[in-house]
């Protein structure tokens, strides 16, 4: 039986790495606006500003903003696959049942934070929608390789291939409807919507079903405005922390929002 886990999206996502030069502080600064503000509003003097460094600095790592776009979609894809995976190892372990239904839980969390502003390979594919573009393709492939990792997990939990594949392209489809449920009409209710239906091809498609209990319990968790940057959470008031900087985690205030997530115990 897994217990409750109350943790705020902060404790289970961490922080990326602090950046450490140049070419760095610029991506890390890149990903922060861009994913705010999108790749058409943001020139490349801002992201400078915002990195603290000179313009030599940015040209000596990159020939223009197109490159710097793909380093920036590049890192955020390094740092929220480690991320996500990190925070569904810490509520489900190593069962792989337990492990759909907890990115679930995890989007949960997302939804509810009050920085969220949609998922960045979304909106990167939506803005640049040539499928050759390199921008785009930086995005697709993160996209791409979330759904071979729920093709993976369904393999674990027993799925034939030909189910694992089937598996895999349904539970892909019900993400990314949660995620446009959440970001068009504002649902932040969107991850709880589709469970049902997560819960559902499990039972189909996994030999062994949902986990041993299905009992659903809530946690609240805090949803501090600091809890959790989706950019990079070192980008701190338009400027990037410097290296060293102390970064502790902030403290649940009074007032503070929280939400009731559902867990599997």
């Amino acid at each position: 039986m897994t217990p409750p886990i109350q943790k705020s999206l902060f404790e289970l996502f961490g922080l990326p790495d602090a950046p450490r030069t140049g070419r760095e502080r610029l991506v890390a600064a890149a990903v922060e606006l861009f994913y705010r503000n999108g790749f058409g509003a943001v020139g490349v003097d801002r992201v400078i500003a915002a990195a603290g460094v000179t313009k030599s600095t940015f040209y000596k790592h990159f020939e223009g903003k197109d490159d710097l776009m793909v380093a920036a979609v590049q890192r955020r894809d390094e740092w929220e696959s480690e991320a996500w995976g990190r925070a569904v190892r810490q509520i489900a372990g190593d069962d792989p049942a337990a492990q759909l239904l907890a990115m679930i839980d995890v989007m949960d969390l997302w939804f509810n934070n009050p920085d969220f502003h949609g998922c960045m390979f979304t909106n990167t594919a939506a803005e640049f929608p040539n499928p050759h573009d390199p921008v785009h393709r930086a995005a697709a492939a993160y996209k791409q390789r979330s759904r071979d990792r729920f093709r993976d997990l369904a393999r674990a939990g027993g799925a034939d291939a030909a189910g694992a594949e089937t598996f895999a392209d349904c539970f892909w489809a019900l993400i990314e409807g949660a995620l446009v449920l959440r970001q068009t009409q504002g649902r932040n209710d969107a991850a709880r919507v589709v469970r049902p239906a997560v819960e559902q091809l499990i039972r189909t498609y996994l030999p062994g079903g949902l986990p041993t209990s299905t009992k659903i319990e809530t946690a609240e968790v805090d949803l501090g405005s600091d809890a959790f940057r989706p950019g990079l959470p070192h980008v701190r008031g338009g400027r990037v922390a410097p290296r060293g900087r102390n970064r502790t985690r902030p403290q649940k205030e009074p007032g503070r929002r929280t939400a009731k997530v559902a867990r599997l115990s």
